[in-house]
């Protein structure tokens, strides 16, 4: 039977383990960045979790890192403006400024929108980008464009939908079809996805696993 192109992620028991662990240790909240000058020292794995404003992201670092404020979203979609960096173990999680929409002024936007484009240029231990796409409706134009920039930064990159619970079951095959077919454009793609649901708990065991498995 052929292997259909960005299978879903299906990690072993051990490395399930090894998720486990790592995230048992708790992570913590180190510093927000609004400039590349605040960055800290690039000594340990980085990665780094980007996504549409409202797609879910505090939400699944929340679930991931099993603390209920960890990631704080904001109550108006599109205002977070720092970059957000965490540490767990031996490794720096990054939550990125959610773009596609933004109650904020222009100038202000275009500000982050640049920071943004310079940390995934320029950080060098920064290992892979986890993309959040909404399971509702699939890759965006708005996504693609940060995909490209990705590939552009040669930073690897590896897709994960979130709100899986949000839609019924039968459509799942037509939203993997979706994806897969955008990201065969994309030389940057990892070559697996991960489907998600923070209310539910459902891939968050699988991601631990992919985030514990990067060096």
């Amino acid at each position: 039977m052929m292997q259909l192109p960005f299978p879903l992620a299906a990690p072993e028991p051990s490395q399930i383990e090894s998720g486990r662990r790592m995230f048992a240790q708790g992570a913590e909240f180190l510093k927000g960045v609004v400039a590349m000058s605040g960055l800290p020292p690039d000594d340990r794995v980085e990665v780094c979790f980007a996504g549409r404003s409202n797609v879910g992201k505090s939400s699944l670092i929340n679930a991931i890192t099993n603390r209920k404020a960890l990631a704080r979203a904001s109550n108006t979609p599109g205002r977070t403006q720092e970059i957000n960096f965490f540490t767990l173990a031996d490794r720096y999680l990054v939550d990125l400024p959610g773009y596609g929409f933004a109650e904020a002024p222009k100038v202000v936007v275009e500000k982050w929108q640049a920071l943004l484009k310079r940390y995934l240029q320029g950080r060098a231990n920064l290992r892979r980008a986890f993309v959040l796409i909404d399971s509702r409706h699939g890759v965006k134009p708005v996504d693609d464009e940060i995909l490209g920039l990705l590939d552009k930064a040669a930073v690897p990159f590896q897709v994960v939908l979130t709100k899986a619970d949000k839609i019924k079951v039968s459509e799942h095959p037509a939203l993997l079809a979706q994806v897969r077919a955008a990201l065969q454009k994309h030389p940057a793609a990892y070559p697996e996805m991960i489907l998600t649901s923070s209310e539910k708990g459902d891939g968050i065991d699988v991601l631990r696993a992919a985030i514990a498995a990067i060096d």
